[in-house]
């Protein structure tokens, strides 16, 4: 294998990580409420 192969693909997957961190800091985050009848009996 050629030198520097493992650095390069960790360099790689340091990369991608930190965009997709970066990109999902970004994101509103999602808040949900379940609605629920008045009566839970029906």
């Amino acid at each position: 294998m050629a030198d520097g192969y493992l650095e390069k693909h960790q360099a790689d997957y340091e990369a991608r990580k930190e965009a997709y961190l970066r990109k999902k800091r970004h994101l509103p985050s999602v808040k949900r409420t379940i609605e629920r009848p008045d009566d839970e009996a029906l």
